[in-house]
């Protein structure tokens, strides 16, 4: 049975119901879902984790607040790991922590 993980990144004016996409391989089955803010990462991270993702990587426009806010809404239920950009390229140089607090 492949390993089911997800990606999550920020990104304005998203719908993570349509910018969603998954890749399957024999090892590893990957989503990969857009949210806007870290209200919507938690919201989007629950349901993850109640579809079988047992592995989250968010991406680097989530500070350690928002990484701490998905953490603490699987509640151990998946592991979370966070690229790391305190300045984040796609978020005008920004945390998301800067950007939703």
């Amino acid at each position: 049975m492949a390993l089911k993980a997800a990606f999550v990144f920020v990104a304005p004016d998203v719908d993570p119901q349509k910018h969603r996409a998954t890749v399957v391989t024999p090892q590893v089955e990957l989503t990969a879902v857009a949210v806007r803010d870290y209200t919507q990462a938690v919201e989007v991270c629950q349901a993850l984790v109640e579809e079988g993702i047992v592995a989250i990587e968010l991406c680097g426009g989530f500070g350690h607040s928002g990484a701490a806010r998905v953490a603490e809404a699987v509640k151990g239920k998946a592991a979370v790991g966070v690229v790391r950009f305190d300045c984040h390229p796609g978020l005008e140089g920004k945390s998301g922590d800067d950007l939703f607090g």
